[in-house]
């Protein structure tokens, strides 16, 4: 798993933030009003996200509503995991993760690790 690009990344956001599933006409209604986008363009790029994995979807009407694969958190999730993996020193990576995080990042941390540890999820 890799990051997005430019534009995936912002149809990504937009989808994150939806609480219903999208046609690529809502996306691209909603891209113009920051920035003009063709519609072609928005359809491939759904397409193209839908075939990654990142979308999924399905017929409504005549059109294809889109909604994410997994949440913002299961794909920020993801991508930490492939960097630790990618990483030739694990533990070196993680001390310098862990020390690069605020305090009460730290405490978070701390307490999921104390939950996990209890057997709690």
């Amino acid at each position: 798993m890799r990051g997005f690009g430019d534009l995936e990344a912002v149809i990504m956001d937009i989808m994150w933030r939806r609480e219903s599933p999208a046609t690529v006409r809502q996306v691209q209604q909603q891209l113009t009003a920051a920035r003009p986008v063709a519609y072609t363009t928005v359809m491939t790029v759904m397409d193209n996200l839908f075939q990654k994995g990142y979308l999924q979807r399905q017929m409504t009407g005549r059109a294809w509503s889109y909604e994410p694969s997994a949440s913002r958190e299961q794909y920020t999730a993801q991508l930490m995991r492939d960097a630790l993996e990618a990483a030739g020193d694990q533990s070196a990576a993680l001390a310098h993760f862990v020390a690069s995080m605020s305090e009460s990042q730290s405490q978070m941390l701390r307490w999921l690790l104390r939950r996990r540890s209890a057997g709690g999820r």
